[in-house]
C-alpha cells in the first residue's frame, strides 16, 4: 500500500483506515457501512498479502462530514 501522506491526516477528523477481514464480502460490507456514516474515499482495491490471513483494504475518511446520500 502507498504510504500515508501528511495530506491524508492534515486536520483533525481526517483518518486513514487499514481494514483486514477474513474474506472480501466481509471487507466490502464494512466499507459500505463506513460509507453510510462518513464521507469516504469509497471502495478501495482489495489486497491479499502472501503468507497473511485474510484480505486488506485502505479507506480514507472525513469523520467530520456525514455521508452524502443521493436523492
Amino acid at each position: 500500500m502507498k504510504e500515508i501522506s501528511e495530506q491524508h491526516i492534515s486536520e483533525p477528523g481526517l483518518v486513514v483506515l487499514d481494514i483486514t477481514a477474513a474474506d472480501e464480502d466481509t471487507l466490502r460490507l464494512v466499507v459500505a457501512q463506513l460509507e453510510e456514516r462518513w464521507a469516504t474515499s469509497g471502495p478501495a482495491p482489495v489486497r491479499r498479502v502472501p503468507g497473511r490471513a485474510g484480505v486488506t483494504s485502505r479507506v480514507y475518511a472525513d469523520i467530520r462530514r456525514t455521508a452524502v446520500r443521493p436523492g
